[in-house]
């Protein structure tokens, strides 16, 4: 009986985090504010989640970072005058991140393989969680390639959380794959500013 209840507490957060989820990416896609609220919310259900249940400790500290990131990014957009404005970094900045990520991801492996040996799948854990903070920041400081990091991640998500029993995750990742393609073609019909 309490194992019954356990896992359908389980299945209604998750229910409940993945709706707030979809709620964040489509507002994000339409360039809404209010998204902040939606991943804020979503986040911190995820962080019980990961920790108590699937044992992902990487995507439990991303979902920590999802809840600071959004309180950045509220913060960031409400200060902006004109939120129709993105920006495009260079190719050697997407380079220079990219390098830096997976420099980072494999050190997070490292710790995640020497130090938490109940970890499930330690290496796409990692990387999945490094290159979700640069795409958030990215998402925060309204830099349109985020979207493009996105695809990436949110694709090999699915597989990550398909086997470790999060199925419902799962299928989030597989519609925020669909999301993140519109938002990127939304985002580009806003103005766009090179960085240099």
């Amino acid at each position: 009986m309490v194992l019954w209840i356990s896992n359908y507490i389980e299945l209604l957060l998750e229910i409940v985090a993945v709706i707030f989820g979809v709620l964040y990416t489509v507002l994000m896609a339409k360039n809404k504010i209010s998204c902040w609220i939606f991943g804020i919310l979503g986040s911190l259900l995820s962080i019980y989640l990961f920790i108590e249940y699937a044992k992902l400790y990487a995507e439990a500290l991303l979902s920590v970072f999802y809840v600071f990131a959004g309180i950045y990014g509220w913060i960031m957009w409400k200060k902006q005058e004109i939120i129709t404005k993105v920006y495009q970094d260079t190719l050697q900045k997407n380079m220079l991140l990219i390098l830096i990520g997976t420099v980072l991801s494999f050190g997070m492996y490292f710790i995640l393989s020497s130090f938490f040996k109940e970890a499930q799948k330690p290496l796409i854990d990692s990387f999945t969680t490094i290159f979700s903070f640069i795409a958030t920041y990215m998402m925060a400081k309204k830099r349109i390639e985020n979207w493009l990091y996105w695809i990436a991640i949110d694709g090999v998500s699915v597989y990550l959380y398909y086997t470790r029993g999060l199925e419902i995750y799962a299928l989030l990742m597989f519609a925020y794959t669909l999301i993140v393609i519109y938002g990127y073609f939304q985002w580009k019909k806003l103005t766009v500013e090179s960085i240099e």
